[in-house]
């Protein structure tokens, strides 16, 4: 791989750059406080999480026009509370809680790390969400993005090439110019065959302390990083210290 063919470094944004896990259980448990229920909040997150894939195929397969991500996640919250006996909350608590998506922190390593890496290249999301919600994570989280892209803007989910290659195009550069990371090794693939340069980002923790995916890299990446902050010295980055840390 040669570095200096690279211009811009777009992320994969939930499990890679912010923690959705601890987000969204914190969310659903102070719903549950406001009404008086009780439940396995981390399981209910991880139930929610569980109908990611399944939803997006029926956009991806053609067997439903395209809708953006939070329709998607309203739709799966509705189908998930009644298995864990939860009565569904009136419409406008309903849509509050399905905006859990929209306000979840970034990992530690991670405005250090974009932070180090905007100072070389262009950096952006290349998500599966939508517009506004990758703003609003952006907006909480500090995180420093000079393009924010996602199935919205390529009106596609990856891992279809469109969602890849459109976005690749609007910020007029050719797939090898461009590198994705990722804690997932299903979307480096997908970017990997089209072009993109791929790093890996070990998240060992997205899914809890049990988690069987995605503990290491299983394809022939260009880099593999213990963190973003890692990833950002790998390219040849300053690093940046976090909020609060300094010298000593």
């Amino acid at each position: 791989m040669r570095i200096a063919d690279i211009e811009a470094v777009l992320f994969d944004v939930f499990g890679t750059v912010v923690d959705w896990r601890s987000g969204v259980t914190r969310e659903l448990a102070a719903f549950g406080a406001r009404r008086s229920l009780t439940a396995d909040w981390a399981a209910v997150a991880d139930d929610w999480r569980g109908e990611y894939q399944p939803s997006m195929e029926e956009v991806r397969s053609g067997r439903r026009e395209w809708v953006p991500l939070d329709v998607l996640h309203r739709e799966s919250l509705e189908r998930v509370l009644p298995r864990y006996g939860i009565p569904l909350p009136p419409p406008a608590e309903l849509e509050a809680l399905t905006l859990a998506w929209h306000r979840l922190d970034p990992w530690p390593d991670a405005l250090p790390g974009l932070t180090a890496l905007r100072s070389r290249y262009t950096i952006g999301s290349l998500s599966n969400g939508n517009t506004d919600l990758l703003r609003d994570l952006a907006s909480r989280g500090g995180l420093p993005w000079q393009a924010v892209l996602g199935a919205e803007t390529a009106r596609a989910y990856k891992p279809t090439p469109p969602a890849y290659l459109r976005n690749v195009a609007l910020l007029g550069l050719e797939p090898g110019q461009v590198m994705l990371a990722a804690a997932h090794n299903g979307d480096l693939g997908a970017a990997a065959a089209l072009g993109l340069r791929t790093a890996f980002v070990h998240r060992p923790a997205e899914h809890g302390p049990a988690q069987t995916t995605d503990l290491a890299p299983d394809g022939p990446w260009d880099l593999v990083a213990r963190d973003i902050a890692d990833l950002a010295e790998l390219l040849g980055c300053t690093p940046v210290a976090a909020p609060g840390e300094g010298p000593g």
